[in-house]
């Protein structure tokens, strides 16, 4: 089975911590198979590791909307901050991506809820229902039952800030992924949940703290 991790950070996020050393030992020790990487206002970090490792790096970005988080898969460009719904879920399509909606109704993440979600229904080609630095995974239960009467594909994903994270949850899939290939894919998949590590938590916090400082 593949391993697939659709929404992690490097060191361009502001509280990212995984280096493009790491991704790379993550894959090639089959940690992860596919990784996507979503780091905030930026793309410039996964584009050049997708250079390096083609099509085990996804680009992506994860966007801070009027209304909670969004992510878009298969970028070719930032995408800016603090657009509406439905305008950053038009830019991430011009692109040809695809609109990811990670930890949704999740307040303390800025996880969009559900009159958000319901308006962008026909916009919307995945649906987050495991984060892996969630410890309530049961608020996702709801979006999961979404997913399957909106005919949405679905994936457990670990939000990854460090190494310790990357990969704990994930979703196994039957291939490798392509733009065109990943939401069927999801259909059939299996997504793998696991409790928050600990170190990873803790190493975010410091990370924070130093990039908002140094």
């Amino acid at each position: 089975m593949i391993k697939v991790d659709l929404h992690t950070h490097s060191t361009a996020s502001l509280e990212g911590g995984i280096t493009a050393d790491e991704y790379n030992k993550a894959l090639f020790d089959g940690i992860v198979s596919c990784v996507a990487i979503t780091d905030y206002k930026t793309v410039e970090f996964a584009q050049k590791l997708k250079g390096e490792l083609k099509e085990m790096i996804i680009v992506g970005q994860e966007i801070m909307t009027s209304y909670g988080e969004m992510i878009g898969l298969f970028l070719k460009s930032t995408i800016p901050s603090n657009l509406e719904p439905i305008e950053a879920a038009k830019r991430i399509k011009a692109q040809g991506g695809l609109v990811y909606i990670p930890h949704p109704l999740n307040k303390q993440k800025h996880g969009m809820q559900i009159d958000v979600i319901d308006k962008l229904v026909d916009y919307i080609d995945i649906v987050e229902i495991g984060n892996g630095r969630s410890f309530l995974q049961y608020r996702y239960s709801q979006m999961l039952v979404w997913a399957n009467i909106n005919h949405k594909a679905v994936a457990a994903s670990s939000d990854a800030r460090n190494k310790w994270g990357l990969g704990r949850t994930l979703t196994l899939l039957s291939e490798v992924p392509t733009k065109d290939t990943l939401v069927k894919l999801l259909l059939n998949s299996v997504p793998v949940v696991k409790m928050p590590d600990i170190i990873e938590l803790i190493y975010t916090r410091i990370t924070r703290i130093l990039n908002r400082y140094s």
